[in-house]
């Protein structure tokens, strides 16, 4: 993808594809034909169904989704795209400036709300930020992978300690919760600690809380 002005920034971010939904013909290549002068990939849908029916879930990115849609509308696509798999950042575009939608799609969790015709600079700053967006996404996600690889080499006993640990108590209190010696408990816990790779007691508690 190109970095030019505006345009979004995938440099961290492999193969990010603006994913438009959008039912009118006309406007819908259009869209495509901007991204691709641009140097955005991009990938066009009619309707909600035609989405879940062709679009990858490996592809990074991002949904740019008409509000009005056959079949369904954008705030029920929008909810139903965790539901089929898809974890990717939405900007909504309406013909009808409606604030109530607005209000509730940016409550849903959409990244921005762009009335038609578009505004070039607004489409690419709202594409920019769903990129910025999906960007720390992944990263959260490839970091919660990482927390539970780690966790998943923990014994049992070391586990049971780690949840102790995490609720806040201290070592004689978790010696006579598992009715072993103070020593054993804090033999578990420095192990704990090294197969986390945690280098304080703070960071082992936000790992364990990427464990639920």
């Amino acid at each position: 993808m190109a970095n030019a002005g505006n345009t979004p920034d995938s440099s961290n971010s492999p193969r990010q594809v603006v994913h438009i939904v959008e039912d009118d013909e006309q406007f819908r290549l259009s869209l495509l034909d901007l991204f691709q002068s641009l140097g955005i990939e991009a990938e066009a849908f009619e309707d909600g169904a035609q989405f879940f029916e062709r679009a990858s879930r490996d592809n990074a990115g991002c949904v740019l989704l008409d509000v009005q849609l056959p079949g369904t509308n954008g705030i029920d696509f929008q909810q139903a795209l965790e539901a089929n798999g898809f974890d990717l950042p939405v900007v909504f575009m309406t013909g009808h400036g409606d604030v109530a939608t607005s209000v509730n799609a940016m409550k849903a969790g959409a990244v921005d709300f762009l009335e038609k015709p578009l505004r070039t600079y607004e489409l690419l700053d709202a594409i920019k930020a769903a990129f910025d967006l999906d960007v720390g996404q992944q990263r959260q996600r490839a970091h919660r992978l990482t927390v539970r690889a780690r966790a998943a080499r923990l014994t049992r006993r070391e586990t049971q300690v780690l949840g102790l640990v995490a609720r806040g108590l201290m070592n004689k209190q978790i010696a006579f919760e598992l009715g072993i010696s103070e020593i054993m408990v804090k033999l578990h816990r420095g192990s704990v600690m090294r197969k986390m790779q945690a280098s304080s007691l703070a960071e082992l508690v936000r790992q364990f809380e990427l464990l639920d």
